[in-house]
């Protein structure tokens, strides 16, 4: 199973109502297909795959590289999926829709009869992922599309989506392959834009600066102060330079970037806290990208644990893309596939239900 990122160009304009239509009915195909044959878990496994979600996308007739597949794709599952037929529900969505997820987790979990523990859990699986990606995983990205999968087993995915510049960058997590929101969250990589420097506080190597910054966390923030005077944050490719191994580039000013006014003021929130995990400090409300920024740099000057500088990063068509690329989509093609994929879901439903049947028949003949 790979799980990560990809990276997309950000394209304008909007999905024709005919395919968008036309994508939700072969949504719907596709994915009762796959739940029918493999099951739930199975479904969010692929999702979780940047590389099978990318193709899915593309097999919907969307544009192969734009970042909207992210957005539409995803949009026309949240039309097309019942949770009341498939046990599979889509919460969020983009800008404002993202800040309803945690609401429409609640009645999804409510609709699938979870209990208000796992209801939680699972909203604490969505903030947590939405902020380790834009304060844990700092590229550049800023993160406006949030998408939970939940299924009425309690197992959730989540597909979210950046921008920098006119590029997208998309992130995906699985609950089964989730150890620990801040190490190895994701577990593969995929895109081709590689940044040159990336401050990723997930990695593996950077668990001497997590353990770091817990440490300096629960001090006086005063005490900070000793180890650089206040100062305006400074890109991070400024104060550090390139990778290990590369010119290092020092800036002019004399303070160490991030340790603001503002910053102090969360310390101090942190330090009355007292969190016992750098899960519990990158929870704490208020705690963002500045915050744990300094906290790695300044383990870095303490304890010599610097984190890792390493960007975390690591397509197919079958009915037409919606810009004509590689070829026009051919409607009536389009519609045949979504007509043979829901025989074939129908055929295997009532296959299944007849070998119910014969089940049934046979044990009530043993019973005799």
């Amino acid at each position: 199973m790979r799980t990560g990122t990809a990276e997309l160009p950000l394209h304008g304009g909007h999905c024709p109502p005919w395919l968008f239509e036309r994508m939700k009915r072969l949504g719907r195909a596709v994915v009762g297909v796959i739940v029918e044959e493999f099951g739930r878990r199975e479904l969010l496994r692929r999702m979780g795959d940047p590389f099978f979600f990318q193709s899915l996308g593309c097999a919907l007739g969307y544009d192969w590289h734009s970042s909207g597949l992210s957005t539409v794709t995803l949009g026309a599952l949240k039309e097309a999926l019942d949770p009341r037929e498939l046990g599979v529900a889509v919460c969020g969505g983009k800008g404002r829709a993202s800040r309803r997820t945690p609401e429409e987790i609640r009645r999804a979990a409510e609709l699938f009869s979870l209990p208000s523990g796992k209801a939680e859990r699972l909203e604490y699986a969505s903030r947590m992922a939405a902020k380790v990606d834009s304060a844990c995983v700092q590229d550049g990205y800023q993160l406006y599309h949030h998408c939970f999968l939940l299924t009425e087993d309690g197992d959730w995915a989540v597909i979210q989506q950046g921008m920098r510049g006119r590029w997208a960058r998309r992130y995906h997590w699985v609950s089964e392959g989730v150890r620990s929101f801040v190490e190895e969250p994701h577990s593969g990589i995929a895109g081709e834009r590689r940044e040159e420097v990336v401050l990723d506080l997930t990695a593996r190597e950077s668990e001497g600066a997590r353990r770091g910054s817990l440490e300096l966390a629960k001090r006086d923030p005063s005490e900070l102060l000793a180890l650089g005077r206040e100062a305006e944050q400074t890109s991070l490719d400024e104060y550090l330079g390139l990778p290990p191994g590369k010119r290092l580039v020092m800036p002019e000013g004399h303070g160490i970037p991030g340790l603001s006014v503002e910053t102090l003021r969360v310390l101090r929130r942190v330090q009355e806290l007292d969190p016992g995990s750098y899960e519990e400090l990158v929870a704490v409300r208020g705690v963002g990208p500045r915050t744990l920024r300094a906290l790695a740099l300044l383990s870095a000057l303490v304890y010599g644990k610097p984190p890792c500088w390493r960007d975390p990063v690591r397509y197919s068509f079958a009915v037409g893309g919606k810009d004509g690329v590689p070829f026009p989509v051919d409607r009536r093609h389009y519609d045949e596939v979504v007509e043979f994929l829901q025989l074939a879901l129908e055929e295997a439903r009532a296959d299944r239900e007849e070998k119910r049947r014969a089940l049934r028949r046979l044990a009530s003949l043993v019973g005799t």
